[in-house]
């Protein structure tokens, strides 16, 4: 018997028929099924109601039903306790799912079969310094992005790989992303798609002044220093877009890989280009 957790974002299954559907299936079964507790109260489940971090720690594998933004928000949690994820999309494109809705029950059945590989995913730290000190420490899977405020036309980012300095970049942003990232706002902003078995950190420029910069890979033993270098400035930093800090001129970030991985199950039934080909193709629509 395996213990199974399900997230649902509850915008996506408002009326948590998906989720209650899952729910019986796994039951019928004999598997064990841990919930959230908002949405074991909502499934009047009371008993299979748990908090976040009890749920992440006692499954086996979580299932993630929503679309990708849900996914980033649960692979964070789901790290730090390296508990797998099936992905299943019920959002728009999907591209970091692994199954769509309607094949939901097919890709269970092949799970608890054991017939299914397993993906692990790099990640980014993030650290911001405050006059020299440590602020605060942040992980995401798909990128780091600093932009400019709302009052600022144009950002000054001093960048530094390895304490090596690279340049100075006067643009609306920058974008540090993992491959895994490289497929959403790095790709937006000109950089290249890259395999997410490689392992490399992504720089690239949001709208630079200068025609001349453009997209660096580097290493993922390396790290990447970012100080705002314009007087009174304002910049955002953004992780996978979800989670936000303000930070002003003279502030630094430090990326660098994480010492955390998130892990996906796989069906292994579709290259990252059979991905790649159609979800591209679906977006273009």
């Amino acid at each position: 018997m395996a213990r199974i957790g399900i997230v649902v974002n509850l915008t996506k299954d408002t009326n948590l028929k998906v989720t209650a559907s899952i729910v019986k299936w796994l039951e019928e079964r004999k598997q064990e099924v841990l919930l959230s507790e908002v949405t074991a109260a909502q499934l009047n489940r009371l008993e299979l109601g748990f908090p976040p971090d009890d749920l992440y720690r006692q499954s086996d594998f979580v299932i993630v039903l929503g679309g990708d933004g849900t996914l980033l928000g649960v692979a964070r949690q789901a790290a730090q306790f390296e508990t797998p994820i099936l992905g299943v999309n019920m959002g728009h494109l999907g591209f970091i799912t692994e199954l769509e809705v309607d094949d939901v029950f097919i890709g269970l059945e092949r799970v608890l079969k054991g017939n299914y590989c397993m993906e692990e995913r790099m990640m980014l730290e993030a650290n911001i310094l405050k006059e020299d000190q440590h602020a605060e420490t942040f992980y995401c899977l798909n990128d780091v992005v600093l932009t400019r405020g709302p009052l600022s036309r144009m950002i000054t980012l001093k960048t530094s790989i390895d304490d090596k300095y690279v340049d100075t970049y006067k643009a609306d942003g920058l974008v540090i992303s993992t491959p895994t990232g490289s497929t959403a706002y790095s790709l937006s902003a000109g950089g290249p798609i890259v395999s997410p078995g490689v392992k490399v950190m992504l720089l690239t420029p949001i709208c630079p002044h200068s025609l001349s910069s453009r997209s660096i890979v580097v290493s993922d033993e390396e790290s990447i220093r970012i100080e705002v270098a314009g007087i009174y400035q304002e910049v955002y930093i953004t992780l996978d877009g979800q989670q936000g800090h303000v930070i002003k001129s003279g502030d630094r970030v430090i990326v660098r890989r994480a010492p955390l991985a998130a892990k996906f199950i796989k069906l292994c039934t579709r290259s990252f280009y059979d991905v790649l080909r159609s979800k591209l193709k679906e977006s273009s629509v």
